[in-house]
């Protein structure tokens, strides 16, 4: 379990750099009037597919260790950011590329600040 421990800590630095990614490329989607495309849809994916792996890894983890008060927030934190990333299918079939921007990149923020706070609510630190 330490080492499921371990890759669910570091697991974070994916879905940071992937969501910074993703920010950086809504922004300029939205700023330049870009046309939301296949690599825009893909990104938004990869990110909430790496949210998806790293709560899985923490609900085994918290199931194995106990539901110490500490542990229940952060998985809280992090499921109220999973479920908001999955907000993005309400306008996936939408025309409009600039409400596709708009609304992913207002939910990416979110999502990086809830998974921000969580980690440092279990960890005290992002970084270390």
């Amino acid at each position: 379990m330490d080492i499921l421990r371990t890759i669910h800590g570091e697991w974070r630095w994916f879905v940071a750099i992937v969501a910074v990614i993703v920010i950086v490329k809504f922004a300029l989607g939205l700023i330049q009037k870009s046309e939301y495309k296949q690599l825009d849809r893909r990104l938004m994916s990869v990110l909430v597919i790496l949210i998806d792996i790293n709560l899985l890894m923490g609900l085994i983890l918290l199931f194995s260790r106990g539901f110490d008060r500490v542990a229940v927030e952060h998985a809280t934190t992090m499921l109220i950011a999973l479920v908001l990333a999955h907000s993005n299918a309400a306008w996936r079939k939408s025309e409009d590329s600039a409400k596709k921007f708009r609304n992913n990149l207002i939910v990416v923020v979110v999502v990086l600040a809830l998974v921000f706070v969580g980690v440092m609510r279990i960890r005290g630190t992002f970084f270390f």
